[in-house]
């Protein structure tokens, strides 16, 4: 534990001088409240008793992971293979799950830090609340969490450099990011776009997310806990076992 500590504390310190997971991961999706906010500010939605960023809330919510799992997770991976660093890695105490298990708690924090700053920005200006259950909307979201960040570490643990990696982060990043319902809501896209994106894992948990914070009844939960769980395992174990030091 006490190598898994330093590593965290070490890992987490560059990350945070790098910039760009607390640009991206804490700064944007407040910035896109605030934007959603006097855009949209405390109207109800059309046909319904929520306001747009009641409804909008989870989405928000998943910028950060978005970033994370599937941008910041495998590059910082990537990056330490091609400069040797996993290498050097190799001959310490540190094991590929230690390693991938860092990486992801990293991210994991940043994940909590966003929700924790959006949900009081939210409360105080444009009166956004959980309707629901609290531990079902947690819940939601975690599970959406650990999935997203489970693709980041398959990508990076069998990724040979930072551009490979680059180039898989991007097609995986842009597409969940805008049609997932993070940022384009899911109930404008056409209907044969709606039964395609449903596939992703952060499509699935969108959603459920968007049912437990408004406390509607919830469809089917075990579609999106079976989607985004069959992912979870599935990536890890790849992750896992095909992990490259160099």
């Amino acid at each position: 534990m006490r190598t898994f500590g330093t590593l965290l504390k070490n890992e987490l310190k560059l990350s945070i001088r790098n910039m760009n997971m607390v640009i991206f991961a804490i700064i944007m999706p407040l910035l896109v409240l605030v934007i959603l906010g006097f855009l949209y500010g405390t109207k109800s939605a059309a046909g319904t008793a929520y306001t747009f960023l009641d409804q909008s809330f989870g989405a928000l919510c998943t910028i950060s992971i978005c970033a994370g799992g599937l941008m910041g997770l495998p590059l910082v991976v990537a990056e330490y293979r091609e400069r040797k660093i996993l290498k050097r890695f190799q001959v310490t105490p540190v094991s590929p799950v230690m390693l991938l298990a860092v990486e992801f708690t990293i991210y994991v924090i940043y994940a909590v830090l966003s929700m924790m700053t959006l949900l009081p920005v939210a409360k105080l200006f444009w009166n956004v609340t959980i309707h629901g259950s609290w531990l079902a909307f947690l819940g939601s979201w975690m599970l959406t969490m650990v999935s997203t960040l489970s693709i980041g570490m398959m990508v990076g643990g069998i990724a040979k450099n930072e551009k490979t990696a680059s180039v898989i982060a991007c097609v995986l990043y842009f597409p969940m990011l805008i049609f997932s319902g993070a940022t384009l809501p899911f109930e404008v896209m056409p209907e044969m776009m709606q039964k395609i994106i449903r596939v992703f894992p952060m499509t699935q948990g969108i959603q459920l997310m968007k049912e437990t914070s408004l406390g509607l009844p919830a469809g089917s939960v075990w579609l999106p806990i079976t989607v985004m769980g069959t992912v979870t395992v599935l990536c890890t174990g790849i992750a896992v076992i095909c992990f490259k030091w160099e």
